[in-house]
């Protein structure tokens, strides 16, 4: 049985770490196999103190797509990448005006069977590396979904405290996986064990979703 591709995109400070490792962590504890794919270019300016330029992006992509690929075949039930080949083409788009890379790169993505989208209802934190700014990452928020919606590429965006994210991001997994991973779900339909919001896409749904977090905040 091929592996399952969780896709998780988003800028800077949107929190694809944190929920990666704890939907790998849960899935691993729930008895399916989760494996986590990290983010490659994080590790590329790690290692050479700077950003890739114009010319080392389609590597950097290439690279995120190689390790997902040989996740996909090490055996795991779930495979967990912590950004795609989208970020990349992103960034390159953003910042050297390159849009060369949007093409594979949704090539690769139409391949992953479930894409989430990181909101933007976390505040934005420097790491004192480089990340850029909570306009970057707007911005960048604001190319994946051009470009997921130019190539009807359905995903769904997780919002809320850590613990929401992952429950969200449970229920999506287990919806593909024909079982439920979230015990005592409110959200579950009585008697299917399908989750009522399999298409968070829809940005009416979307915004009345972000909508209530935030009276519930100003509550």
């Amino acid at each position: 049985m091929a592996a399952l591709t969780v896709a998780l995109l988003g800028g800077e400070s949107s929190g694809k770490t944190t929920l990666g490792q704890a939907l790998t962590r849960q899935l691993n504890t729930l008895g399916i196999g989760a494996t986590l794919v990290p983010e490659h270019l994080r590790d590329w300016c790690e290692r050479a103190g700077r950003a890739p330029t114009a010319l080392e992006q389609a590597g950097v992509a290439d690279e995120q797509t190689r390790l997902i690929d040989q996740a996909a075949s090490s055996g795991a039930q779930v495979v967990v990448a912590d950004t795609t080949a989208m970020v990349v083409a992103a960034y390159s788009d953003r910042v050297f005006e390159d849009r060369s890379l949007h093409a594979p790169s949704l090539a690769r993505q139409a391949r992953y069977q479930l894409t989430l989208l990181m909101g933007l209802d976390m505040p934005w934190q420097a790491d004192g590396l480089f990340r850029d700014s909570a306009a970057m990452r707007a911005d960048i928020d604001a190319v994946l979904r051009r470009e997921l919606q130019s190539a009807a590429i359905p995903f769904q965006t997780v919002y809320g405290s850590a613990q929401a994210r992952l429950q969200h991001a449970l229920r999506a997994v287990g919806s593909l996986l024909g079982r439920p991973l979230v015990a005592h779900d409110p959200l579950l339909e009585a008697g299917t064990g399908r989750w009522t919001c399999e298409n968070c896409s829809d940005p009416e749904c979307e915004r009345r979703l972000f909508s209530g977090l935030l009276n519930a905040r100003s509550g």
